[in-house]
């Protein structure tokens, strides 16, 4: 994992935390998405994505050799299956939140009645 990869990351983890300490609920919403894309990145840079993997094709490697380094296939299929999950659960949480508010008025949940 390269500097660049690992300071993005933490940068991702760091800011969708953030989010998700706020009151305004849309704003936990959003910190709850980038932080399972967050999550998402660091499966995908761990996965095997090294230098000089990005540009083989293992279907036109030559059969008479041994197929170059490629990356590993079930960690982007985990990964792409993640991001679909992450969507849904996005969709979700905001249609939870716009019922919230149509019951309390307002986004900020310190603000609700108990």
């Amino acid at each position: 994992m390269t500097l660049a990869l690992a300071v993005t990351i933490g940068a991702l983890f760091a800011f969708g935390t953030f989010l998700l300490l706020r009151d305004d609920l849309v704003k936990v919403v959003w910190g709850l998405a980038i932080f399972s894309q967050a999550a998402n990145v660091y499966l995908i840079t761990v996965g095997g994505v090294t230098e000089g993997t990005t540009d083989s094709v293992p279907v036109l490697a030559d059969h008479h050799e041994p197929f170059p380094a490629t990356t590993d296939p079930v960690v982007q299929a985990l990964v792409l299956t993640a991001i679909v999950i992450s969507f849904g659960m996005t969709a979700f949480a905001l249609a939870l939140s716009y019922r919230a508010y149509e019951e309390n008025g307002t986004m900020n949940v310190t603000e609700w009645d108990r």
